[in-house]
Formats: structure tokens, C-alpha cells, sequence
């Protein structure tokens, strides 16, 4: 056997001997190196130096966020807090087609419109058709819809369309639509207020709102470097009205079915505190909704218990007895004979219901609502001294209220009031001048309150959780002794015991109510009075006087029109409402009461 004997080959290595590098090339990487480190230093030193402010405006563009105002209102709450309006947020949605992608699209994806208008159709609650009519040709700036609630623009947000922009606004709402629109008012699709309180108060309605800077970090944290003290604070003041939303709904659902019932034109109800002039409920019709103020003609837009004027009719009686009462030239235990005619400067006046009444007491004068018995009774007041009371009453004055467009009555010249004899004598019972349905409110306030002059008003002030700041309203003025209308009050009550025992239902068993029927002719000409104006007044409780509650209605078109039949039933519910929204206890007991009956 042979063997073989193998070699391993070994891997050899050439080593080189070491030499110097050349000190050339040392020098060239160190320029080079130089040059690099002084172009850095020069340019840092351009940048601050000369570009330092442009630099400067272009970090904070980038970390600063402005936030302006919206415009936004305050809030307007009845006296128990319940919501009459509100500005909530809505959005605009804008449509730009040439940016239109999906998420993960490539930046140079576009869209078509009918791709996006599928994915908009269900947030918008609008088929993809009418979304396409609205795109058009246009490449942007395309108003797809306006209103939309913050649920569905966050739906939409949340698609992630590019090309699509949300722009926030406020919307103002009015919950209770109608209900309190005489009063409040609207604004318009500008904002800008129309109306009401709106518009009277447009200035306390709204919110100090400031431009704001804020500088965040790069996760958006907002940076505490030049914040200005306040940024974050919101103003939540709202306006608080005395009004009370339940008793508003009542008086405005009764009267306006009165009105309906009887084809009237208008009709309107309020109900007042007496001691602070406080309005609990303010209603008229026919009205409008303010969130579609635009269905309705203008004329509804004002509140005409303000703003408009009647002849009070026999509603006023109760005010000149007191007249007469202050002067003296009448005693509480006097009487009058009412023989169913008096002429006065050739003039013939007549009772309502043209009979004669015989000898009447001043309760029984209105009672009956004699019209002859208040003409031979102001007929001892002097002329002069009986035009220089109906001033002292303000009848021609515009009355100190917030009320909106607030108008002033009116009356005869001192000269003709004095030198026609007929004037005093149509005045006695409620005619020949003309006021407001609220100055007739007040009137029988003063009355029942014990002769003061009181402030109507509707608004409380501004009321915040944390910071409230509540109007004071005007010092009531003592007019009338508190001896002279705490008598005419006396007789008021005998005039509701007597409309009981006519078949009028008045009272409410438990309760001493005061009250006045008011059945004026009303000229359209000055001349010619072929309709009427029905009213009612009541002053409760007697024995603890409260409240006011007026009825109004404007040319009834039914045969049998009159205060007791049109005004009365109206006034009679509301009562019967405040009595148990206030809470009022009765002034005598069921027991009491049935023992005055038997």
C-alpha cells in the first residue's frame, strides 16, 4: 500500500514598512474643516443678526394659537331659571372638490364629487343627487349645508375627508318658540336683533368676548408664557326675566282662545306684583314663532300691551272714585242718583244698557257700572284740579319700564279739557283719552298696594352661578292716602260678590277677589264708534293684596260682547293658576265660607 503524503499550502503576507503621511493632506483636511466650522458660525451668526425677527414670527405662527370671539349672547331664563333662549353651536360644512381624498390616499389622489357626496349622504340626511347640484362645476369653496348640530359635524369630522371644512357659528334658539316672542324678540339670519328685549338689551345681551393668544407646545399643551389673566375664563352670565313659563303658557293658551272664539283682533293678558311692579306673565296674540320669524308679517313683531292705545272704558271708574275720593268732594258713605240720562254741553250720555239705576252707593256705582252716576260724581271735581290728577297719574307719559317701545297715553289739552264740559264727563267713565293696557296694569296696582305708583318691569338682571348682579327698579311714588285705596278696593270686591250673584263666576271659593269690567266703544275714525274693546281687571287676594291680572280683548266680532263675557273667563283662569303656582293660602276657610253662603 502506498502512502501519500500531502503538503499544506500556507497564505503568505507582504508587510509593508510604515512611512509618514503627508503633512499636505493634514493641512487640506484641516481647511476644508475650517471652512466648514466658520460658513456654520457665519451663518448662524446671519441668522441671528439679520433674519433673527422673521425667524422669530415664524416659530410663533407656528406655536400660537388665536382664538376669536364668535359673537356669542347671553342666555335668557324666566324667573325660575327655565330656558326662553339660548345660543347653541352650529356648523357650516364648505366643500373644496380639487382637495377631495380619503384617508391613506396619496397626495396626489383626488376624489370625484359623486365618491365623496356617497360618504356625506347619510351625515347630511340629503340624498346624493341633491348633494351633486350643490357641487356643481365648482373646484372650491362649495356651502353643502349650514345648522348642523355638533353630533353630526364631529359624524362628519370623523370621516376624515380632505377637502371638506367645518366652520363653527352660534345659532340662536328659542325653546318655548311663541311663547314669550312679544317680549324677547329675535334676531335675524345676521344676528342682528329685530325686536323685543333682543333688541332693547342688546347690549347686556352680549358676552364680552376678546381676541385671545395662546402659545402651545409641540403636543399642543398650552404653554403658561404670555397668558393673559382671564384667557380661560368664560363669561356664564345669563338675563333673568321675572316671568313665570307656567303662567305665561296659561295666559297665552286662554287668551287665545277667547280670541278665536270670539273672531277678535287681538287680545292680551298680564299679571303683576304690586309692590315691585314685577310682570309673572306677558302674553298677546296672535303672536309668531321667532325660530321662523320670517313666515310672518312685521306687525306681529311688537307687543302692543306697550306699544299701542285704547279707552280703558269702565275698568277706570275705580281709578276716578279715588280721584274724587283724594279731593274730598266725594264721602265713602255717599250716594248718587242715577236717573239714566245726563246732558252735558248739549251732549246726551246714556248707561250702557240706557235704564236708569236710581240712588246708588259709590260700591253699587260700580256695580252696576253707571255711567251717569261717574259723570254727576267727577262733575264736582274741579275741571282744572281733575286734569292736573290724570298728569299726576302719568297718563301721558312714557312709563319708567325696560319693556320695549314703551309709548306714552293720551289726553286732551288743559284748555280743551276745561273750557268743554264734555271732556271731564266722558273721561269719568273711561273714555275720550287712551293708554296702554300695561298703564292700566299699574294704575290698579296703585290702587291695590295702597296708593303707590310702581315700576312695570320684566327683567330681573344678570344671574351666573358664581356672580349675580339684579336690577333695583325705580322707588314706587305715593300718590293716593293708603286710607282713600284701601276704600276703592273695598268696593272693587263688592263688584265680584255682585257679578256672583248675577250668575257670573268670578270667584274662587276660599279667595276675596276685587275686580272691574271694562266695555269701551272704539272709533276708527274719531268719529264713529261701531266696535268695541272687552276687558277685565282683578286685584287678589283682598285681605292680603298680591297681584294684578288684566285681560284685554280687541274688537270682539259676536253679538252679547263685554267685559264680563269676552275679558272675565280669561282672567278667571289665570287667576285660578297663580293662585296655585304662588302658592297663595285662602282667606277664609271652607267652613267660613259655606257659613257666609247659608
Amino acid at each position: 500500500m502506498r502512502s501519500v503524503n500531502s503538503r499544506k499550502k500556507k497564505k503568505t503576507f507582504k508587510l509593508k514598512a510604515l512611512s509618514p503621511l503627508s503633512q499636505f493632506r493634514f493641512r487640506i483636511v484641516f481647511v476644508l474643516l475650517c471652512l466648514g466650522l466658520g460658513g456654520l458660525l457665519l451663518r448662524v451668526g446671519w441668522l441671528q443678526l439679520f433674519q433673527s425677527d422673521q425667524l422669530r414670527a415664524l416659530a410663533r405662527e407656528v406655536q400660537t394659537e388665536q382664538k376669536k370671539p364668535l359673537g356669542t349672547r347671553r342666555s335668557i331664563l324666566d324667573r325660575n331659571g327655565k330656558l326662553i333662549a339660548i345660543d347653541e353651536r352650529r356648523f357650516k360644512i364648505w366643500a373644496h372638490p380639487r382637495y377631495f381624498r380619503f384617508p391613506g390616499d396619496s397626495s396626489r389622489t383626488v376624489r370625484t364629487p359623486v365618491e365623496v357626496a356617497k360618504r356625506l349622504s347619510t351625515p347630511l340626511s340629503k340624498n346624493i343627487d341633491e348633494i351633486l347640484n350643490k357641487l356643481g362645476n365648482y373646484s372650491s369653496g362649495v356651502k353643502l349645508a349650514e345648522g348642523l348640530t355638533p353630533e353630526k359635524a364631529n359624524t362628519i369630522k370623523k370621516l376624515g375627508i380632505s377637502g371638506i371644512d367645518l366652520e363653527v357659528y352660534p345659532q340662536r334658539l328659542y325653546p318655548h318658540g311663541s311663547l314669550f316672542a312679544n317680549v324677547v324678540g329675535f334676531l335675524d339670519l345676521d344676528r342682528r336683533p329685530q325686536a323685543g328685549l333682543e333688541l332693547s338689551l342688546d347690549g347686556d345681551l352680549k358676552r364680552p368676548e376678546k381676541t385671545s393668544v395662546i402659545r402651545r407646545g409641540a403636543d399642543g399643551t398650552p404653554l403658561p408664557i404670555g397668558v393673559q389673566r382671564g384667557v380661560f375664563d368664560e363669561d356664564q352670565l345669563s338675563l333673568q326675566l321675572t316671568l313665570d313659563v307656567r303662567l305665561q303658557e296659561v295666559a297665552v293658551k286662554e287668551i287665545s282662545k277667547q280670541v278665536k272664539k270670539w273672531n277678535a283682533k287681538k287680545g292680551v293678558v298680564i299679571v303683576m306684583d304690586i309692590d315691585t311692579g314685577e310682570l309673572l306673565a306677558l302674553a298677546s296674540t296672535p303672536t309668531y314663532n321667532p325660530n321662523k320669524y320670517w313666515d310672518y308679517p312685521p306687525s306681529r313683531f311688537k307687543e302692543w300691551s306697550v306699544q299701542e292705545l285704547f279707552e280703558p272704558g269702565s275698568t277706570f271708574k275705580p281709578i276716578n272714585l279715588a280721584l274724587a275720593l283724594e279731593e274730598g268732594v266725594i264721602s265713602p258713605n255717599g250716594e248718587v242718583n242715577d236717573d239714566g240720562l245726563v246732558t252735558v254741553g248739549g251732549w246726551p250720555l246714556s248707561n250702557w244698557d240706557r235704564k236708569p239705576n236710581g240712588i246708588l252707593t259709590y260700591p253699587e256705582v260700580l256695580q252696576v257700572s253707571s255711567n251717569v252716576g261717574m259723570v254727576k260724581i267727577m262733575n264736582k271735581l274741579n275741571a282744572s284740579n281733575y286734569w292736573q290728577w290724570l298728569r299726576r297719574l302719568g297718563i301721558d307719559e312714557i312709563p319708567e319700564t325696560d319693556l320695549p317701545g314703551a309709548v306714552s297715553g293720551q289726553i286732551k289739552s288743559k284748555q280743551i279739557f276745561i273750557n268743554q264740559p264734555i271732556e271731564p264727563a266722558v273721561t269719568s267713565f273711561g273714555q275720550g283719552f287712551s293708554i296702554t293696557p300695561l298703564k292700566l296694569a299699574q294704575l290698579h296696582a296703585m290702587i291695590a298696594n295702597g296708593g303707590k305708583l310702581v315700576t312695570p318691569h320684566i327683567t330681573k338682571g344678570l344671574r351666573g352661578d358664581y356672580e349675580s348682579y339684579f336690577n333695583t327698579p325705580a322707588e314706587s311714588k305715593q300718590v293716593l292716602s293708603p286710607e282713600v285705596a284701601n276704600t276703592v278696593l273695598g268696593w272693587m270686591e263688592t263688584v265680584v260678590s255682585f257679578y256672583d250673584e248675577s250668575g257670573i263666576e268670578v270667584n274662587v271659593p276660599g279667595y276675596r277677589i276685587g275686580g272691574k269690567t271694562g266695555t269701551a266703544q272704539k272709533s276708527q275714525d274719531g268719529f264713529n264708534y261701531n266696535s268695541k274693546i272687552c276687558s277685565f281687571v282683578a286685584s287678589l287676594p283682598i285681605n292680603d293684596p298680591r297681584y294684578v291680572v288684566l285681560a284685554v280683548i280687541d274688537e270682539p266680532q259676536k253679538p252679547n260682547a263685554y267685559g264680563s263675557t269676552v275679558a272675565l273667563p280669561v282672567a278667571k283662569k289665570i287667576i285660578e293658576t297663580l293662585l296655585v303656582i304662588e302658592k297663595i293660602p285662602p282667606s277664609i276657610s271652607k267652613k267660613q265660607n259655606l257659613a257666609i253662603k247659608s
